[in-house]
């Protein structure tokens, strides 16, 4: 049986980020998701993993799911065998990024997610992908499961989130930096840097993927997974 793996999806996000992940690495493998939508700080909802997790086990998060991953590794590092950490940043919150999300706040108090979607949407894709009305559909609907109270909950988790670039340097196992070529949010220098400050790291670029990888380009972001957890 090969090593559990915990998956971590972004903000307002579902299981079905990684639906084609899934699928392609199930096989012999026990697969979690995380339960990320009911609490409102990494450190809880990091905490809350640590409980429903296997002893010891693979992670993987994106954007707000890597957040959450650098948060385990601090809390319980011995637990985690390999680190894979996509579209997303060591960094805190930037008072620009704080103001844009209190905006995005009101919008989902006022029940208005469809906003919400239609703001980011060009944001979180490639341009190729802009429209592409199948995946626009998943996106909203991951958006509108997740709701607008646990939204509130995820943002609030993001905004007060710690500058995890000091505890990089002391992560020692196979980890995997993944980033689409064309993300908007998380670019690549934002990537280099994660992967320069953690000794054990592979960056990998993905072609014509935007911030939302896992679905723009499903088959490379999982042949770079299976990739990853065969490592030594």
């Amino acid at each position: 049986m090969a090593e559990s793996l915990v998956l971590i999806p972004g903000l307002a996000c579902t299981a079905r980020l990684f639906e084609p992940q899934i699928a392609a690495l199930g096989a012999g493998r026990t697969i979690v998701l995380a339960e990320h939508a009911l609490d409102d700080s990494i450190a809880a909802i990091a905490s809350r993993l640590l409980r429903a997790a296997p002893d010891r086990f693979a992670l993987a998060g994106l954007s707000m799911g890597g957040y959450i991953a650098m948060e385990v590794m601090r809390q319980a590092p011995e637990r985690v065998e390999r680190l894979a950490l996509l579209d997303t940043s060591a960094r805190p919150d930037t008072p620009e990024a704080s103001r844009d999300r209190e905006r995005l706040i009101a919008l989902a108090q006022a029940g208005r997610l469809e906003e919400i979607h239609a703001a980011l949407w060009p944001r979180l894709v490639h341009p190729d992908h802009r429209n592409d009305p199948d995946l626009q559909a998943v996106l909203l609907d991951m958006m509108r499961d997740t709701g607008p109270d646990a939204y509130i909950r995820q943002q609030r988790a993001i905004m007060a989130r710690a500058d995890s670039r000091i505890s990089l340097p002391v992560i020692e196992i196979p980890t995997l930096v993944l980033v689409g070529e064309g993300d908007a949010i998380t670019p690549i220098e934002i990537a280099r840097e994660m992967a320069e400050m953690i000794e054990w790291a592979s960056l990998v670029v993905i072609p014509g993927a935007g911030h939302l990888s896992t679905l723009e380009q499903p088959e490379r972001v999982t042949h770079a997974l299976q990739l990853w957890l065969n490592q030594d």
